[in-house]
């Protein structure tokens, strides 16, 4: 690629990563603040709320990428432009092809990128995500010991612990056992621990005793005991095991060759068919993106204004192909032949976007929406000036 088009390459990759890191830590924040409840409410522990949250990154990165990647060619190109560097090199005569086979080389790694997330590595994790979120509602310790709250855990039995160390150990229990109409037991103990294996689940207490009321007699019965197994077997919920897939949960050679006897196969034959031209089409948007983005962006100009309104024009280029693939996708459920709009818009904006590079086309917007721009702007100017 020569010295320019490897410096291209990098500043463009280096600016894609900036953004695209920045991009999905924000939405992860936003997404994860939302799960929060899984530490606070259900007692589970900061390391399986960051297990669980960030098994969604794959999944963000997958949307977030090509818009990431246009958004950091715009800026090169920008940059390029306001160091004059852009007219530099077109009065030497280099051809625009020289700095687009760079920005082409960028988004390749990206289109790699996106298929591997969207082969393998974004099915895997939603995998993941939906069994670890299975464990944590069927988790008795995590849903059920919660320090300083009295827990019913079924009619007529109540449980209590003022403190739950990190290894496990739970301190100042309290079980209140009003199920059998004829006696009454409450159970206090220093310490214990919750243990669960093939056998069952136990709650194993160590220094307490167990305060016993019959009905037909007026005075309880008192057992200090040192260690005392106490039955939880029929209230901890076994693990649900996830045995059915989701069509997103597929790989893409699940989707390609799918199996007869697949449930989500045989039930949703249409959402198979989209989600596997969502996979086909993704590679191609930062392909499509950057072409958009050079197109508009990679002529020289001699007005800053000009190279705002393309910059926003390629914005709306960009949205619009997004919409017409998500709309495309949402009616080819259960339309097939909707699914072809995609392919048409973003064989139409390839074409179109090759063509005015090959030509050294300047595509200015209209010239009603630059009069309407400046009029704006420079009202705006006399009445801050005024100010």
């Amino acid at each position: 690629m020569g010295t320019i088009g490897w410096y291209i390459f990098r500043t463009t990759l280096g600016a894609f990563l900036l953004i695209v890191l920045s991009l999905t830590a924000v939405v992860w924040l936003a997404t994860a603040l939302r799960d929060f409840d899984l530490v606070t409410n259900q007692g589970q522990t900061v390391l399986t709320f960051l297990g669980i949250t960030s098994l969604v990154i794959p999944s963000l990165i997958l949307v977030i990428a090509p818009i990431a990647l246009m958004i950091a060619a715009a800026h090169v190109l920008n940059k390029l432009a306001t160091d004059s560097e852009l007219i530099v090199m077109n009065a030497a005569g280099m051809p625009p092809w020289v700095m687009f086979r760079a920005f082409m080389a960028s988004a390749a790694v990206v289109s790699a990128l996106v298929l591997l997330l969207n082969a393998y590595v974004s099915p895997k994790c939603m995998r993941e995500l939906r069994q670890l979120a299975a464990q944590v509602r069927a988790d008795f310790v995590g849903n059920v010991v919660q320090p300083g709250r009295f827990i019913p855990l079924e009619h007529g039995l109540t449980f209590h612990i003022r403190e739950r160390q990190p290894n496990g150990v739970l301190l100042g229990i309290f079980v209140d056992d009003r199920r059998d109409p004829k006696e009454q037991s409450t159970i206090l103990a220093e310490q214990g621990e919750i243990v669960q294996n093939e056998r069952g689940t136990y709650l194993f207490l160590q220094d307490g005793n167990i305060q016993r009321h019959k009905s037909d007699e007026r005075d309880p019965t008192i057992v200090r005991f040192e260690r005392y197994a106490f039955d939880l077997s029929r209230l901890a919920a076994a693990p649900q095991q996830v045995s059915e897939l989701l069509v997103r949960e597929h790989y893409t050679w699940d989707l390609i060759w799918p199996s007869a006897n697949d449930p989500a196969w045989v039930k949703q034959p249409g959402q198979f068919r989209a989600e596997l031209h969502d996979r086909i089409v993704g590679p191609l948007y930062p392909l499509v993106f950057v072409i958009i983005a050079f197109a508009y962006l990679g002529a020289p100009r001699t007005t800053r204004q000009s190279r705002a309104l393309s910059m926003i024009s390629a914005v709306g280029g960009v949205a619009a192909l997004r919409v017409i693939g998500f709309v495309s996708l949402v009616l080819g459920i259960n339309r097939p032949f909707a699914l072809s709009f995609q392919y048409i818009a973003l064989v139409a904006a390839t074409g179109l976007g090759v063509f005015a590079i090959a030509h050294g086309t300047i595509i200015e917007p209209p010239a009603f929406v630059v009069r309407a721009v400046t009029a704006v702007t420079e009202r705006f100017s006399r009445r801050f000036a005024t100010t």
